[in-house]
């Protein structure tokens, strides 16, 4: 299952939205799904910037259970079918009210749009506490991922996020601007690191976000070293 777990990690990381399904309290309930935005910040937990008066939300203060799915649409264009996809099935929770500083501060970051919604009235963020993770990655490629790297847990790192950018982005801007060029090809000397993940980083590139991937998680600081060291190793021919 590891190499599905990557994969849907990947889908994951670099999507912006989904649908989300929630139950129906004023019809008998029925299942209700909605188009939304999520982001994800240090654990694989989505965050959700949700209206008060939405359906959605509504069902969610009956019962919070609630799954999202993501799906690639643009991989197999002609057979829609065996596109990519992953369900994310849990409980939508309210952000706490001492928590909600830094998530807002790191949602608006990767979701600068949803910052004019910061006007109206009735807007909260909601995480969803995921307890099963579905992948379908086309025909015969298909599986429930391994929850424990799905959770709500504290990582090691997270105290020092903020000492491991700096130090990236101000002594290895280089192999930040290799794995862009590799992955994304995007070339840009003033890449920056954004945020910090358990499977890789956020960059910004001209007010851009786009995804870098270690090839394993990282839950200590320990883990997060070595798998730098490794990009900076699969991405040193891709230098400018």
């Amino acid at each position: 299952m590891k190499k599905f777990d990557q994969k849907a990690v990947s889908l994951f990381r670099n999507s912006k939205s989904g649908v989300l399904s929630t139950i129906s309290k004023d019809n008998k309930d029925y299942p209700f799904g909605s188009f939304v935005t999520f982001a994800s910040f240090i654990n694989r937990i989505p965050i959700f910037y949700l209206s008060d008066i939405a359906q959605h939300t509504k069902n969610l203060k009956y019962k919070p259970h609630g799954c999202l799915t993501i799906v690639n649409s643009s991989i197999n264009e002609k057979d829609k079918q065996n596109n990519e996809r992953l369900s994310l099935m849990g409980d939508l929770v309210k952000i706490k009210e001492n928590e909600k500083k830094i998530i807002k501060e790191k949602f608006y970051a990767l979701r600068p749009e949803s910052k004019n919604y910061e006007k109206f009235h009735g807007f909260n963020f909601y995480k969803l506490k995921v307890n099963k993770a579905r992948w379908i990655g086309g025909f015969g490629k298909i599986g429930w991922l391994n929850i424990d790297n799905w959770k709500d847990n504290n990582i090691q790192w997270s105290s020092k996020e903020n000492n491991i950018i700096d130090h990236m982005n101000s002594d290895h801007s280089d192999t930040i601007s290799a794995a862009l060029n590799c992955v994304h090809n995007i070339k840009d000397n003033d890449a920056k690191i954004l945020q910090l993940t358990i499977d890789g980083y956020y960059a910004i590139s001209n007010s851009k976000l786009y995804f870098i991937q270690t090839p394993n998680i990282c839950l200590t600081s320990e883990d997060y070293r070595k798998n730098l060291i490794k990009l900076s190793k699969k991405h040193k021919d891709y230098k400018f």
